[in-house]
Order: C-alpha cells, then sequence, then structure tokens
C-alpha cells in the first residue's frame, strides 16, 4: 500500500515549454510533468528525477505533490521514456481525492508451483479494479500451488484485496494450467538458462563451462 510518508515530492511550478527546456531539465536531473483532472486547468511542474523515478516502480503510483506550499494528491497516469535509452522523458499526474474510487489496473502477481509437470500460462498480466485512491494494492496475488493439468482460473475466482471491486468481465481468463509439450518445455528450459546467464552476468559472476566441476 502506498502511505503518505514515502510518497511526498517537492514539485516546482515550470513556465517555460519545449525539447530544448525540457532536455535542460533532465540534465539537471528533473523531470517534465503536467498535472491535470477534477475540471482543474493543467499545470506543468519539474518533479526530482531520482526520487520520482524510484517511486513510479511501483504501478498506479499515487504522489503527494508539494506545489509552493499547496498539497496535491496525484495518480501517474501516463510515464513517456525514451525507447532506446529508457530515460524517463514525461510524467502525466492526475488529480485525484482521499477516499475517491478510482479504476485502474493492477498487476497479477502468480505464486506457488502446479501439481506435476504442469506450468501456470498466464492469460492477463493485470486485471482492472474499483479501489480507493489512497489504497491502490500494488498486485493481486493468485496462488496456483497444486492446482491440476487443466485448471482454469477467470477474474471472478480471484481474492480481491480488502475494498477493492472487480471492474474486469468475471470470465476473463487469467491464468490456465498445462502440461507443455515436449518442444515447448525444451523452449521453457533453454529460455529459463537464458535468463539464469543473464543475471550472473548482470551480479558479475561469469557461468560455469560445459564440464566445469563447481567447487
Amino acid at each position: 500500500m502506498v502511505t503518505e510518508t514515502d510518497t511526498k515530492v517537492h514539485a516546482e511550478l515550470r513556465e517555460n515549454f519545449g525539447k530544448g527546456f525540457a532536455r535542460r531539465l533532465r540534465a539537471a536531473g528533473k523531470i517534465p510533468a503536467v498535472i491535470y483532472g477534477h475540471g482543474t486547468e493543467p499545470v506543468h511542474v519539474a518533479l526530482p528525477g531520482h526520487q520520482v523515478a524510484l517511486l513510479i516502480r511501483r504501478a498506479n503510483a499515487v504522489l503527494e505533490l508539494d506545489v509552493n506550499g499547496k498539497q496535491q494528491l496525484t495518480l501517474v497516469k501516463d510515464v513517456q521514456k525514451d525507447p532506446v535509452h529508457q530515460i524517463i522523458e514525461h510524467i502525466d499526474l492526475v488529480v485525484v481525492k482521499a477516499g475517491e474510487k478510482i479504476q485502474v489496473d493492477v498487476p497479477i502477481v502468480v505464486v506457488g508451483e502446479p501439481a506435476g509437470d504442469a506450468i501456470a500460462n498466464l492469460d492477463a498480466t493485470s486485471v482492472a479494479l474499483e479501489v480507493e485512491a489512497t489504497h491502490i494494492p500494488e498486485h493481486v496475488e493468485l496462488d496456483v500451488e497444486g492446482l491440476e493439468d487443466g485448471t482454469h482460473i477467470t477474474a471472478g475466482q480471484l481474492t480481491l484485496p480488502r475494498g477493492a471491486t472487480l471492474v474486469a468481465d468475471t470470465d476473463l481468463l487469467i491464468v490456465a494450467i498445462a502440461v507443455p509439450s515436449a518442444a515447448a518445455a525444451e523452449e521453457i528450459e533453454a529460455a529459463d538458462e537464458a535468463a539464469a546467464a543473464e543475471q550472473a552476468e548482470e551480479s558479475g559472476e561469469a557461468p560455469a563451462s560445459e564440464g566445469e566441476e563447481s567447487e
């Protein structure tokens, strides 16, 4: 859950616009953003880059902005990134009110292992919920421990966080449990090995060569 203590952000009002000014802002470690919604005029601000980049790792982040001494609760609506360097170029923020109900797409996290050789095929990575703006769940957990081949789980079968209401169609398929074919199993194994090698490379550990004995 979001809390007021870790989402307070100082926002600077900005009156200059254009790509050149935006580049200078980003070079100074700040992110251009616009605040709108609830019938208000759009307000253009600059946000502290490092702090906000950490906060928006969470889906549906809510930021409590301090704009010239005025407190404004906002929901991160859209994050625009450079497609090559993944640098945050601009953020759209929507005004929300404490206690207000809003609709958001909440990520689904699968936990547990199905029975036997079956795997969980995630058909939908998120689900639409109606929740309080200040109590948006980070994710919806779906436990597949011990589920048999052929089991299907729909949105209507999800255990929702307290206070959340399902907006998505109850028949929306979320997860299908199935035993993969031999070819698919090989692809999964190869993908797992590639992911392990990439993780080892990122951590600075060289993957062991074939036939190399571990100490």
